[in-house]
């Protein structure tokens, strides 16, 4: 069993762009939100969500997951970076730095 360190656990980032002119547009990117919601992502702004992985497997088996429950229009970026390069972003609301906090339960599958 490997140790869980901050260059191991790693953040998947997924941002999208997705079209909602339509009722049916709309409908599918409400789902698509309450999918990534209910895989365990948090969100960070709208169409920018965030999940804490203990490593590189799991992010694997994400992308697939993410991949099958894609809206047929739009755009869908997903990033992954490392606890530590997470730890280094800096976040603000207005002009007032928010210091980034992990999860408070790390779950694993």
């Amino acid at each position: 069993m490997s140790i869980l360190s901050a260059y191991r656990l790693m953040w998947i980032m997924t941002l999208f762009d997705l079209p909602t002119k339509t009722k049916a547009e709309r409908k599918d990117a409400t789902k698509f939100r309450n999918y990534l919601l209910d895989q365990g992502f948090e969100m960070a702004q709208f169409s920018v969500y965030m999940r804490l992985v203990s490593g590189k497997e799991q992010a694997e088996t994400l992308y697939g997951r993410i991949k099958e429950h894609l809206p047929e229009g739009g755009r869908v970026d997903i990033v992954t970076i490392t606890d530590k390069q997470y730890e280094s972003i800096y976040s603000f609301v207005g002009r007032t730095r928010q210091v980034k906090k992990n999860p408070k339960q790390f779950t694993l599958f």
